[in-house]
């Protein structure tokens, strides 16, 4: 994987666009580069919420997800500094993993709604 963020877009939402500071509501599957799979919001049976662009996770989100539309599917394509680092994480993700996710943006909020 290169250093930088790879970002593809599978289905180009038409919704509202997610802007840093927006609580956002999606679906997400994380996986390792060999296909492992670490987390999944789909599994729990909820969608995941957060506030982007404000350093509440991981950075490749961070960048990645501004300017998804609601209804959008995105792959990103994290690399380890802008993931977890050196850091490890639960039992799956080893310090210095690649790691990618596929999200299903369903929901972004602004402070002015």
């Amino acid at each position: 994987m290169t250093a930088e963020l790879e970002i593809t877009d599978l289905v180009v939402g038409e919704g509202k666009e997610a802007v840093k500071g927006a609580l956002i509501t999606a679906h997400y599957v994380g996986t390792l580069l060999d296909g492992t799979q670490f987390d999944s919001s789909y599994d729990r049976g909820r969608p995941f919420q957060c506030v982007i662009g404000t350093g509440r996770v991981i950075k490749g989100w961070d960048i990645g997800i501004i300017g998804m539309k609601v209804g959008g599917k995105r792959r990103l394509a994290v690399p380890a500094h802008l993931a977890y680092g050196e850091r490890q994480m639960g039992p799956h993700i080893a310090p210095n993993s690649d790691l990618n996710f596929e999200i299903e943006l369903l929901e972004v909020l602004t402070r002015d709604e």
